[in-house]
């Protein structure tokens, strides 16, 4: 039997959390512009219906990095549920329609005679309660910097599926990304 390595969400008051997730065995699942812009929306549904605010985020090929802060009652893992499961349904009903190929590769057998498809890996990846401000700076620093040292782009405001992109003097938010919230300043002080 198989262990699964079980991830315990804490939540403290004021505290950030430093999220990321990836696709099914770290496949590059996310190079496609339409479904990036439906994960953004998958995020912003997830983070209205959880209470939750997004403060920085970034969309690499493989994986997904958030920096959220529960507002009121919201739990992390009722919003990375509302993130991934909508959003991966989704997809497996454009791949299910269009007979891709990717599909087969997406659906596992879980065990004798039971198969479902996956997206995402398997768990809820990992989470980092952020409440210094050293710590949520690196963090933020970190993210943007992700697309940069992966050799996507040469400037993080230059990848447009990250919040730096937002973070450009005179750049208006993009409809295609999630809304992001400005982080309040006490938070980095």
């Amino acid at each position: 039997m198989l262990h699964r390595k079980r991830i315990r969400h804490v939540h403290e008051a004021g505290h950030l959390h430093e999220l990321t997730f990836s696709c099914y065995d770290r496949l590059p699942l996310l190079t496609n512009d339409d479904w990036r812009r439906r994960l953004a929306r998958s995020i912003d549904a997830a983070r209205a219906e959880c209470h939750m605010q997004l403060y920085a985020f970034v969309f690499m090929p493989e994986h997904v990095h958030l920096l959220v802060a529960p507002v009121g009652q919201g739990t992390i893992s009722k919003f990375l549920a509302r993130i991934k499961q909508p959003f991966s349904k989704e997809i497996k009903a454009r791949l299910a329609a269009t007979r891709a190929k990717l599909f087969n590769r997406l659906t596992v057998v879980e065990r004798p005679g039971k198969t479902c498809f996956r997206f995402w890996q398997e768990g809820s990846g990992y989470d980092r309660n952020l409440y210094s401000p050293r710590a949520i700076n690196t963090s933020i620093e970190y993210i943007h910097a992700n697309p940069v040292a992966r050799g996507l782009c040469r400037k993080a405001v230059d990848w447009k599926w990250s919040a730096s992109h937002y973070l450009e003097d005179g750049c208006l938010p993009d409809p295609d990304l999630p809304l992001l919230h400005p982080l309040p300043r006490d938070a980095l002080m």
